[in-house]
């Protein structure tokens, strides 16, 4: 059953900015990256689904309900971590957490205590008022307001940010704790190392349109393969990459004179052998195509990724 809906969403805020025909859907239990980098329609997406936003067009649903015109019926089964972190000031951080405990209806203690033990949240934070808190203290605190009432569908907008690493490696862990008590889980980000280790399928957004969706796992066993070759002279490597138009799958990703990247299908593997094998070869190394290779054929004309490769 797909809990979460995106269909064709289509908010346009004008000179290119917003989301334009977005849909994708999220099953039970299943956790969905959603990437991109910073302004690419991420959050607004999110929003709507949220129901805190009306579309000019389109839907967003969760369990099968209208988000906007059905937003107080969903908010106890949903755990929302907003990608800019606002807390309401003239509250202590315990004040958030009860006033937090009574609008979602639930009060588990239980699992309250555990979030505040997981994410190091002490007395201190807890007695201190949320303005004068840092941005990790902040996140922390709105993590462990998103997860104590154990809800059924998590929505995740760049919920890291602002963590340090042992909170970013305690984070991961969780999320793949809940994922296997059969959470939903949408995760947007633009951290490459958080989305590969934690979805099973992945979206990527460019200027507010999905531009690819696949099964996590079809990428980590992808035919295609990248290697760094070193030649034993600047002559070697420019000859190489002349008769390189031999091997129909090769191309060359990065020319650093001696030293060449590049990407090769398995199929054409013996070819290039062949190839290489007329020449003397200083170093050669491969490794598969990362989640990081595959999204920045996307922006690879980019100048500025906005802290996509953060």
């Amino acid at each position: 059953m797909n809990i979460i809906e995106v269909k064709n969403l289509t908010k346009d805020y004008g000179s290119g900015r917003g989301v334009f025909d977005v849909s994708f859907s999220v099953n039970t239990g299943e956790v969905f990256g959603f990437l991109g980098p910073n302004g690419a329609g991420k959050s607004t997406t999110i929003r709507h689904l949220m129901g805190f936003s009306k579309p000019d067009s389109g839907e967003t649903c969760l369990f099968g309900k209208p988000t906007f015109e059905k937003y107080s019926e969903i908010l106890s089964r949903v755990g929302y971590i907003p990608g800019e972190i606002a807390l309401p000031t003239g509250l202590t951080g315990a004040e958030f957490i009860r006033m937090m405990q009574d609008m979602q209806g639930i009060h588990n203690d239980e699992r309250l205590a555990r979030m505040l033990d997981m994410f190091k949240v002490d007395n201190r934070m807890l007695r201190g008022e949320t303005k004068r808190m840092s941005l990790g203290e902040k996140r922390k605190l709105a993590v462990v307001v998103a997860f104590m009432h154990d809800p059924e569908v998590l929505i995740l907008d760049e919920p890291t940010s602002g963590l340090d690493p042992v909170m970013q490696n305690n984070f991961i862990e969780f999320i793949r704790e809940e994922k296997r008590c059969g959470k939903t889980i949408l995760l947007s980000s633009h951290i490459f190392s958080e989305v590969d280790a934690t979805c099973d399928r992945i979206a990527i957004i460019k200027d507010g349109k999905i531009v690819s969706e696949f099964v996590a796992d079809d990428l980590k066993h992808a035919s295609l393969k990248y290697y760094e070759i070193k030649f034993m002279s600047t002559k070697d490597a420019a000859d190489f990459i002349k008769k390189s138009e031999r091997v129909a799958s090769l191309q060359i990703l990065k020319n650093g004179d001696d030293t060449l990247y590049l990407s090769i299908e398995d199929k054409d593997m013996n070819s290039t052998i062949s190839l290489l094998s007329e020449y003397e070869i200083k170093k050669f190394s491969n490794r598969r195509e990362s989640l990081e290779d595959y999204f920045m054929k996307f922006y690879k004309e980019e100048k500025d990724f906005g802290g996509a490769l953060s």
